[in-house]
């Protein structure tokens, strides 16, 4: 579904993206995980069309995406949940739910809004309420179901668990793997090796914007080397 190839990007001239060579496949959760500032965002947001890479390609479903505009990448089925979840605080919950309808699956706008309801029951409860007054968990439900407003194919999920409580975080990776059921892939970026590695079924490791690992999640749960890196085991 999603393939990329050789990709190299930054800011001005400084280069963050080293050659990256990834792909997810129909009906997924590919895991990308690394710390802080080695390049996961930059890479997401050079697949939604933010960042013009350097070198190298994105393809979608077979068709190159490099160099579109994001809202036409919307267009085609591809979402990002930013990291930070970047709801629009004076809005309501319903509105901002819509707003997930704008640029695609417009004419399923209602049956997918009441989809997203009962996937987030809390959110049913709040649609009236201003987005900027939920709790972090609950802003971060809001902003997974306006990125699955657009019937997206792909959902790109940058940290979905930054800042959660250790509960939250466990309903949440439970609502990623439902999501996943539906049928839709997710490339899931995050920190939380533990959590990703468990729900994911491949994954890549990232450092200093290049891949220095990758595999099978099981096998790479039990890889002495991530433990010790990443788990401090």
């Amino acid at each position: 579904m999603l393939e990329i190839s050789g990709i190299r990007a930054g800011y001005g001239s400084m280069a963050v993206l080293q050659g990256i060579d990834m792909r997810v496949e129909a009906g997924e959760i590919v895991a990308l995980l690394g710390s802080n500032g080695v390049g996961k965002t930059t890479l997401n947001n050079v697949i939604s069309g933010f960042i013009r890479p350097s070198a190298g390609e994105v393809r979608f479903e077979g068709a190159k995406i490099t160099g579109m505009k994001p809202r036409d990448i919307v267009a085609l089925g591809i979402a990002q949940v930013p990291e930070g979840r970047k709801i629009f605080p004076n809005l309501s919950v319903a509105e901002n739910l819509e707003l997930g309808a704008f640029r695609r699956a417009t004419a399923n706008r209602k049956q997918n809004f009441d989809r997203i309801c009962t996937i987030f029951p809390r959110l049913r409860e709040r649609l009236d309420q201003l987005a900027g007054t939920l709790s972090g968990g609950e802003q971060q439900m809001l902003a997974i179901g306006r990125g699955m407003m657009s019937e997206p194919k792909l959902l790109i999920l940058d940290e979905p668990s930054l800042g959660l409580s250790p509960l939250m975080v466990e309903e949440m990776f439970g609502l990623i793997g439902r999501i996943n059921a539906e049928g839709c892939a997710v490339l899931l970026v995050e920190q939380n090796v533990m959590q990703s590695l468990n729900v994911a079924s491949r994954a890549y490791v990232i450092e200093q914007g290049h891949l220095v690992m990758q595999g099978g999640a099981a096998g790479m749960l039990a890889d002495p080397q991530l433990r010790q890196a990443y788990l401090g085991l």
